[in-house]
């Protein structure tokens, strides 16, 4: 097998076989290592390397921060802020908008695509992640403390940790299904 059949298997590998993580370990994942594999993810496609990201890191102590600011948004009495504070590292994904809409659509295209880039990196070093949305990412109690401005948008958060369990595949329609080709 030649080095380039390798990698291509080696990537293909890593695609088919990546898995949404959504119980983990206690463990830390340490900062230096999420911050190397951000490096990694940020050479997703970008028209004109705009780079239209940036990332706000809850990890260690710093998690009780992002369930204060769920609190401040939703109460107390929610099971999201104590349940951010049992996931090892939570990264904020946020989009810098652009009002032309043409430019908004590459933009959230290269934000997705780095945030696939940043899952299939950290699975390579054995941690699972989670892309969650949630109602309250576009609430201005819960953005206000956290320094997310007018004209942002948080594209997700990545739950991360080291897996507990890994679920079993689930299927997908085979592309050809959903084909429409001219030859």
């Amino acid at each position: 097998m030649s080095k380039t059949t390798k990698t291509i298997n080696e990537v293909r590998h890593a695609i088919e076989n990546r898995r949404t993580v959504k119980k983990f370990k206690k463990d830390p994942v340490p900062t230096e290592q999420i911050i190397d594999l951000l490096d990694t993810a940020v050479w997703a496609p970008n028209h004109k390397l705009r780079e239209p990201w940036r990332f706000v890191l809850f990890n260690g102590k710093g998690r009780k921060k992002l369930a204060e600011a769920i609190e401040a948004e939703m109460g107390e009495d929610n099971k999201f802020s104590g349940s951010v504070q049992q996931v090892p590292a939570i990264l904020l994904v946020v989009l810098e908008e652009d009002p032309r809409q043409a430019i908004w659509d590459e933009d959230f295209a290269a934000v997705s695509a780095m945030v696939q880039n940043f899952m299939l990196a950290a699975w390579s070093e054995n941690i699972g992640t989670f892309w969650v949305t949630k109602p309250f990412l576009y609430a201005p109690k819960f953005r206000k403390p956290l320094g997310i401005k007018a004209g942002e948008k948080i594209i997700g958060m990545i739950y991360m940790g080291y897996p507990d369990v890994i679920p079993s595949a689930k299927e997908r329609t085979p592309a050809k299904e959903k084909l429409t080709l001219f030859e």
